[in-house]
C-alpha cells in the first residue's frame, strides 16, 4: 500500500487494496497534521466488532453523505466568520469552535491564550481554594478536564503535594440548598484571616448571559460572601473574582460595574456545550495546572485529520457513520459510553450533554449515558448483556495507566483462600484488560455491537483530542440526519415557566 502522502488517501476518498477495490479500514488513527506520520500519541478508533451487524454495503453507501456532512460543517465555519447573513436554517450556527484551538495557539484573538496563562498564574498564586460557579456548558467540560486530569484526590492534598495550585469546588450547577451552605460553611471554618494564603479563596464565575438562575443565585451568594471577608471594594474582593461571560449580558454588566480586572470572553459562535476549549474551561484548568496549550494541540490535530483525511482514517467520521447506520437500520438509538476507569467518568457527563442537547429535537436523537466499568458492569452490565437489543456501547480505553502498575501481592499458602496467588504477582491494569477483553467477547458472543476508542494515555494531548472529536462528531451527525445540531430550544422552555413561577408574567 501506498504512502498516507499518496494521492487517494485525500478527503473524501475510500482507502484503494491492492487489486484496486475500495474498502473501509476499520482501525483509524490520528494522524499529524502537514506530515501525514501516525503519532505516537495518537487516539484509535476501532469499529471492527460492530461491523458485521451492518447491513451490506450500507457503509459504502453512506459514505457520500458523510462526505456531504463533512463539508458542510467545513462550511458552516466559513459562514460563520463572514459576518453576513446566517441563513434561517442554521440560525443558531454555533461551528466556532472548529477551528477555535487552532486559532488560539497561532496567537489570534488579540494573544488571549497568554492572556489566560498569566491571570491564571496570578490567581493560583493569591488563592488556596477557588469555587468554579457554572452550570450545563459552563460546569461539564471543567469537570471533565479536572477529573480526568488531576489528582483523584487533588482537595485532599497539600498544597506543596497539589504543585501549589488551588482546591476546587464546584456550586452554581444546581439549586441546592444544603451544598451551598455546606460550602460556605466550609469557607467560613477554614477562611478567617485574608493576609494569609492558605487562607483565601476567590470565585470563578462562568455564564454567557449571566441570566441562568442557578449560577447567578450562586454568584451573589458567593460575591456577597467574598466581600464580607475581603471588604466590599477593596482590591482583593476584586482580584479575586473572575468573570468568564459573553461580550453583552448581566455578568457582563456587572463585571463592568464591579471593574474586575481579569475577564475572559465567550466567543460568540461557540454555544456552551461546544465551549470546553475557550476561556471557560482554560482559565480554570491553567490555575490548575493542567497543560492548556497540549489540549489545544490534541483538539487543533484532530480537527485536521476530521478535514483532511478519508473515511477509514478518520475517527470523527467513522464513529459517526457507525452510530448512525446502527440507530437508522438496527434500532439501536441507546449509546452506551462505558469509560473503563473512573477518571473518565465526567468526560462520559459531558458527552451526555453534548449529545442530548445537540440532536435530542424533533423527537428524535440518541441517547446517551455513561458507565464506569469494571464498576458498572455490577449494576447495568445485566441489562446490556440481556436486555433490549437497542444498545451500540463504546469503550473509551486507556490503553497504559498514569502511574506505575499496583500488583496483587503473593502470600503464604495457608493464607491463600481467595486463590489469587494464582495471578502470578500480575497488576491492575492487566486485571483491567482482561476484564474488557473478557466483557467485549461476552457481548460479542450473544451478537451486541461494541466499539472501541483508544486513548494511549491519560493526558491532556488526548483529552484534547476525545473533546474535540465528539464535539465535531455530533456536529456531522446532526447535518447528516437534517438537524440542527446547535441551539437547546428545549433547555429554555423550564427557564422561562420557572421566570413566571418565581417574577410573576
Amino acid at each position: 500500500m501506498k504512502s498516507m502522502k499518496d494521492s487517494r488517501f485525500q478527503a473524501g476518498h475510500l482507502l484503494v487494496d491492492a487489486g484496486g477495490s475500495p474498502f473501509l479500514c476499520d482501525r483509524v488513527s490520528l494522524l499529524t497534521p502537514n506530515t501525514g506520520d501516525i503519532m505516537s500519541a495518537a487516539l484509535t478508533y476501532d469499529p471492527s466488532a460492530a461491523l458485521k451487524f451492518l447491513k451490506a454495503g450500507a457503509r459504502e453507501a453512506l459514505a457520500p453523505k458523510l462526505e456531504a456532512a463533512r463539508m458542510e460543517v467545513i462550511d458552516d465555519v466559513a459562514i460563520l466568520t463572514s459576518k453576513g447573513p446566517v441563513p434561517a436554517d442554521k440560525n443558531p450556527l454555533d461551528a466556532g469552535f472548529i477551528d477555535w484551538p487552532a486559532r488560539l495557539l497561532a496567537g489570534d484573538e488579540n494573544g488571549l491564550l497568554r492572556k489566560i496563562e498569566e491571570s491564571a498564574k496570578r490567581f493560583r498564586e493569591q488563592v488556596d481554594r477557588m469555587v468554579v460557579l457554572g452550570i450545563g456548558g459552563s460546569y461539564m467540560g471543567l469537570r471533565a478536564l479536572f477529573e480526568g486530569l488531576c489528582n483523584p484526590y487533588h482537595n485532599q492534598l497539600t498544597r506543596e503535594q497539589r504543585g501549589g495550585v488551588p482546591t476546587l469546588h464546584f456550586e452554581g450547577d444546581n439549586l441546592d440548598n444544603d451544598s451551598v451552605a455546606a460550602l460556605l460553611d466550609l469557607l467560613k471554618t477554614h477562611c478567617k484571616d485574608p493576609k494569609d494564603l492558605a487562607q483565601r479563596w476567590g470565585i470563578v464565575v462562568i455564564s454567557k448571559s449571566g441570566g441562568t438562575l442557578e449560577t447567578a443565585a450562586a454568584f451573589r451568594i458567593f460575591r456577597d460572601a467574598l466581600e464580607t471577608y475581603y471588604g466590599a471594594g477593596s482590591e482583593l474582593a476584586k482580584k479575586l473574582v473572575v468573570p468568564v461571560t459573553g461580550e453583552t449580558g448581566k455578568l457582563r454588566s456587572i463585571s463592568n460595574g464591579a471593574g474586575y480586572p481579569d475577564t475572559f470572553p465567550i466567543p460568540d459562535g461557540i454555544g456552551g456545550r461546544f465551549s470546553v476549549l475557550t476561556a471557560v474551561g482554560l482559565f480554570p484548568a491553567a490555575v490548575l495546572g493542567i497543560d492548556i496549550r497540549a489540549l489545544l494541540q490534541g483538539a487543533a490535530a484532530i480537527t485536521t485529520t476530521f478535514k483532511t483525511a478519508p473515511l477509514g482514517q478518520n475517527p470523527v467520521l467513522d464513529y459517526t457513520g457507525i452510530c448512525h447506520l446502527l440507530e437508522r437500520d438496527s434500532g439501536m438509538d441507546v449509546r452506551i459510553l462505558s469509560t473503563w476507569g473512573k477518571k473518565l467518568e465526567a468526560c462520559g457527563l459531558w458527552y451526555d450533554q453534548l449529545l442530548a442537547e445537540s440532536l435530542g429535537k424533533h423527537e428524535r436523537g440518541a441517547l446517551p449515558l455513561t458507565v464506569v466499568n469494571t464498576r458498572d458492569l455490577h449494576s447495568r452490565g445485566q441489562q446490556h448483556q440481556e436486555g433490549k437489543r437497542d444498545k451500540l456501547i463504546t469503550n473509551v480505553i486507556v490503553d497504559k495507566a498514569s502511574l506505575a502498575p499496583v500488583k496483587v501481592p503473593q502470600v503464604a499458602a495457608d493464607r491463600d483462600q481467595d486463590q489469587l496467588n494464582r495471578l502470578g504477582w500480575k497488576g491492575m491494569p492487566d486485571l483491567l484488560a482482561a476484564a474488557i477483553a473478557g466483557t467485549n467477547k461476552a457481548y460479542a458472543d450473544d451478537d451486541r455491537p461494541t466499539a472501541d476508542i483508544h486513548l494511549p494515555k491519560l493526558d491532556a494531548y488526548a483529552v484534547g483530542q476525545f473533546l474535540q472529536m465528539m464535539m465535531l462528531a455530533t456536529a456531522v451527525e446532526g447535518r447528516l440526519i437534517g438537524i440542527n445540531p446547535y441551539g437547546q430550544p428545549g433547555v429554555e422552555a423550564y427557564k422561562k415557566n420557572m421566570g413566571e413561577i418565581l417574577y410573576g408574567k
